[in-house]
């Protein structure tokens, strides 16, 4: 290709970024499907016997459609780069067709399209969301079956765990670094963009959840938004929506477990959200929903939050749920399958790419050709364990190793030479 095509090409490759930014705008889907904060108040007012009462406000579609529109009128889906900007131009016309469908059965049709649901097999797994949920359930009972002392954790104040991940988001992102705020009304413990991690001021943390949602919000969400925004010739990979949604929550629930911060009870509380949402899809209504939840927590405010997860944007009654939360686990396997294949291969660049912006992992050979092309910028902020992978590639050389393995007979050897040893006491 010659100079004056291969400009052609890039200033083709720009535009179309551009459009597809554009047309991404305006859609806010946790904004969109937000609850206000007076549904919970009438809802324990009326003694959590009675359906929440909840009115949407559907979005516009045509901008969203008509630059898609557009888009597609510039894009050739054969090469890597094209099929990529087709993906995204299918992701944000799916995503603006849910916002215009808030409230109704037609928005869990988009939703499953775009999320996926828990009874369907992503491509190339053929286990589905809900087994894969139950196998970790099976997998945590038998492992409370072990007598384990473990200590009660000590709690922390929102004021504690907010000056924590202040020092530490002010080392790692220096001038970049997200506002931390307090507030009094928020649907989570906290809530990330990328320029201010909120708190709920009564919120209480242990030590893991204040890691988790270092690793979580911090080091993944807030940098690949900050990476997204630098990319000016491809502002597209600033813009967070459902078509990235599954690996950029498996990149964050894969930092939960890589640095340390992931335990049992979180997650059971991941493999509890598809549960909750194939009760719903099955028909279960949001007072089934929380009451399976409140047996579960005991917490009725937790509850009540656990079920609003499940039917925000959805109907009320039950059958069309919001299915983003099958992605967790979902997206925490594809990552790490994914890491691990670039391990073998020797492409610790792709590994690096992950986090440029806001992308799937099936964006990763077209970012390589962009990268080529310098269109794509390389990240300015990666999590500590990419920056320095020496924990990663220990773990990745083990986890490599004892796969090769049969472990079957030394199981076996081990059942047999503790079965006549007497439990202790330690």
């Amino acid at each position: 290709m010659n100079t004056k095509v291969s400009n052609r090409e890039k200033d083709r490759i720009r535009k179309v970024a551009s459009i597809l930014y554009q047309a991404s705008r305006p859609i806010r889907i946790l904004r969109t499907i937000g609850w206000s904060t007076e549904v919970k108040e009438v809802f324990f007012a009326k003694n959590a016997k009675e359906l929440p009462q909840v009115n949407y406000t559907p979005i516009n579609p045509t901008p969203v459609l008509d630059a898609v529109r557009e888009a597609r009128r510039l894009i050739v889906p054969m090469s890597p780069i094209d099929l990529w900007l087709e993906r995204q131009a299918d992701a944000l016309e799916r995503s603006a067709r849910m916002l215009e469908n808030v409230g109704t059965p037609a928005f869990f049709e988009y939703s499953r399209q775009l999320y996926g649901e828990p009874t369907t097999p992503l491509r190339y797994y053929s286990i589905t969301p809900l087994e894969l949920s139950q196998s970790i359930c099976d997998t945590i009972d038998q492992l409370a079956r072990i007598e384990m002392d473990i200590a009660p954790p000590d709690y922390h104040s929102a004021e504690e765990v907010g000056e924590d991940i202040e020092r530490a988001v002010q080392k790692h992102f220096g001038e970049d670094a997200p506002k931390i705020e307090l507030v009094d009304k928020l649907s989570s413990n906290a809530l990330a963009t990328a320029t201010t991690i909120s708190i709920r001021r009564d919120a209480r943390f242990t030590d893991r959840d204040a890691s988790q949602l270092l690793n979580h919000e911090a080091y993944i969400h807030v940098a690949t938004s900050l990476n997204g925004r630098a990319q000016t010739d491809l502002p597209i990979l600033a813009a967070g929506h459902p078509g990235t949604t599954r690996t950029q929550e498996g990149l964050a629930v894969f930092a939960e477990i890589i640095s340390g911060s992931m335990e049992l009870d979180r997650m059971r509380r991941l493999a509890d959200r598809v549960f909750a949402i194939q009760m719903a899809v099955e028909g279960a209504d949001f007072l089934e929903v929380y009451r399976y939840y409140l047996e579960r927590a005991g917490d009725a405010d937790q509850a009540f939050e656990n079920a609003r997860r499940v039917f925000r944007g959805g109907v009320i009654t039950g059958g069309a749920p919001f299915t983003k939360d099958v992605v967790y686990l979902f997206g925490l396997l594809g990552v790490s399958n994914a890491i691990r294949a670039f391990f073998a291969a020797g492409r610790s660049d792709c590994l690096k790419l992950l986090f440029c912006g806001k992308l799937d992992m099936m964006d990763i050979p077209a970012l390589c050709q962009l990268y080529e092309m310098g269109l794509c910028q390389a990240p300015r902020y990666l999590p500590p364990w990419v920056s320095d992978p020496r924990y990663l590639l220990a773990l990745l050389t083990y986890s490599t190793f004892i796969n090769k393995m049969n472990i079957e007979p030394m199981v076996i050897v081990a059942e047999k030479l503790l079965e006549a040893a007497p439990v202790v006491k330690l």
